[in-house]
């Protein structure tokens, strides 16, 4: 009998344009953006495809929709519920908007305990109410055990326009700042140690967080200065910057001795040979601003408890082809490429 085969890395290379879908292709890096290019921007009509939200046309509102697909269900600081409202409250306010309303889909495993569900539903809903926002419609379907992981949620969001902002990823110019609203990596390493059963001291919480509201504050105080905003999710901020730079076309330079990472999700990524600069966040935000503003920025961000370990962290610094580069703490400076491959599947 053949040996199993074995996914090389020129097999991986082959199935960005044809073949089979690997789980590569969800993680938020250079292999699911091929996927997007071949499969999916050709039929999208927005403008600009990478875009987790868009305009509806002459109405002044934004639509987001987005599928959950955590495992563990229930992980520290958060869970698949808490997550489904805050991963699409917060796409809608990327985009500038005041999210309003949500759709919910649920999709269930036979067998699933409905004790679980109970609880992923009441945190949907806790969550919810805390953002403002509504949950207004939904549907319910059952498939048969195996053909799905307990259960997966997919929302759908709609929001207004904030007065005075106009935000996008190809919005970027030199001499931009970039910053980040706090500690990178938390998200994806609380997940990990979740499912691994990794006893690490302190444990790291997930930042699970909805950010409507801080985006209300920044637009308030500093909205026509704002050129963009985004969540770095699947891929972090490494994948997040590749793409600012890619639609704006222009060069990013970061500085690692200010990127704000705590301790124990440092340690681990040491641990663990992991990059917390591609780890997923689900409460934080990376913004590119005005330079005129970028203090301003920074102090509205860190007067609330979501962005109080908010840093300066880098600028943009010429046009270019799109390229983001790192700044090292003792000198010298590398390409930081879009993630390849999948760093934890099931995270988001």
């Amino acid at each position: 009998m053949a040996d199993p085969v074995r996914i090389t890395t020129e097999a991986r290379a082959a199935a960005l344009t044809g073949g089979r879908i690997l789980l590569a292709h969800g993680g938020g890096g250079s292999a699911g953006d091929a996927l997007l290019d071949d499969v999916f921007a050709p039929f999208q009509a927005a403008a600009h495809p990478r875009q987790d939200a868009a305009a509806l046309d002459g109405t002044g509102l934004f639509i987001s929709t987005d599928a959950f697909v955590v495992t563990p269900v229930e992980f520290p600081g958060g869970s698949l519920g808490k997550l489904a409202v805050c991963g699409t409250v917060n796409d809608v306010a990327m985009a500038g908007a005041r999210p309003r309303w949500l759709t919910a889909a649920f999709i269930l495993e036979e067998g699933l305990d409905v004790d679980l569900l109970r609880r992923t539903v009441a945190d949907m809903h806790t969550t919810a109410r805390e953002a403002g926002v509504a949950i207004v419609a939904g549907d319910t379907k059952v498939v048969g055990c195996g053909a799905a992981d307990n259960l997966f949620v997919v929302t759908t969001g709609v929001g207004e326009r904030l007065p005075g902002v106009d935000v996008g990823s190809h919005r970027a110019r030199a001499g931009d700042i970039v910053l980040v609203s706090g500690t990178l990596g938390d998200h994806g390493l609380a997940v990990m140690a979740a499912r691994a059963g990794l006893p690490l001291d302190p444990p790291i919480r997930s930042d699970c967080a909805a950010l409507n509201g801080l985006v209300g504050e920044l637009a308030e105080a500093v909205g026509p200065h704002l050129r963009c905003l985004r969540d770095p999710t699947r891929g972090g901020l490494a994948a997040t910057l590749n793409e600012i730079a890619a639609e704006s076309g222009v060069t990013i330079c970061l500085r690692e001795k200010d990127l704000p990472v705590g301790p124990t999700v440092r340690d681990a990524c040491a641990l663990l040979g992991l990059d917390s600069l591609q780890a997923a966040n689900e409460g934080k935000m990376a913004l590119v601003v005005d330079p005129a503003a970028a203090e301003r920025t920074l102090a509205v961000l860190q007067s609330n408890d979501l962005g109080r370990d908010a840093a300066i962290v880098g600028a943009v610094t010429e046009p270019s082809a799109g390229r983001v580069w790192l700044e090292g703490e003792f000198g010298g400076r590398r390409r930081l490429d879009l993630p390849r491959g999948e760093l934890l599947p099931r995270i988001c």
